[in-house]
């Protein structure tokens, strides 16, 4: 019986060492603390952004410059400033669905024209839109659920929470806090 409990607190000690040895390989793999990251892709033109645009406590210029250049409106080429705080709602968003998809952008940035435009042709798109703003964007995740991507950005209280269940998106926007159910 002792052999038993020697041979038990030795297999228990050799496994303890181990995940020690593992350890340190594990928290490698894990994101620096404060580091953002954004994946997009931006299903009318193609492109795609995939990279950190927040580190040592401030956002990266030049990261921001370009995720704004894939945001642009893609009707006429029009780009605009995007507010940093909708990136990390989608990263907050990301992290609730512990996701590392890219988001699909549907629309990021309106240019006035473009969003006129749209609010003549259909009385769900607000004629004083945050996309004139850059501050909405209109996402899904392939993979993720509507529902679940809407419930993640609704538990953030980052802004404004569209849900379209019938044109497949969800808008984000770091407006003031509230949500609605459209088309």
């Amino acid at each position: 019986m002792q052999t038993n409990l020697g041979r038990r607190g030795l297999l228990l000690g050799a496994g303890a060492a181990m995940a020690a040895v593992a350890a340190p390989a594990i928290v490698r793999a894990q994101p620096l603390p404060g580091v953002r990251r954004a994946v997009l892709h931006n299903l009318h033109t193609g492109d795609t952004f995939n990279d950190v645009f927040f580190a040592n406590g401030r956002y990266v210029p030049d990261a921001l410059a370009e995720a704004m250049r894939v945001l642009r409106d893609w009707r006429n080429g029009e780009e605009h400033p995007m507010d940093p705080r909708l990136f990390d709602t989608l990263h907050a968003i990301n992290d609730r669905l512990d996701n590392n998809r890219p988001f699909q952008v549907i629309s990021g940035y309106r240019s006035p024209r473009t969003n006129a435009m749209l609010h003549a042709r259909s009385s769900g798109v607000a004629d004083r839109s945050q996309h004139v703003l850059g501050k909405a964007m209109d996402v899904r995740i392939q993979g993720v659920s509507l529902r679940n991507l809407r419930n993640a950005a609704v538990d953030v209280q980052a802004g404004g929470v569209g849900y379209y269940p019938v044109s497949n998106f969800v808008h984000v926007d770091v407006a003031r806090v509230r949500q609605w159910t459209g088309v």
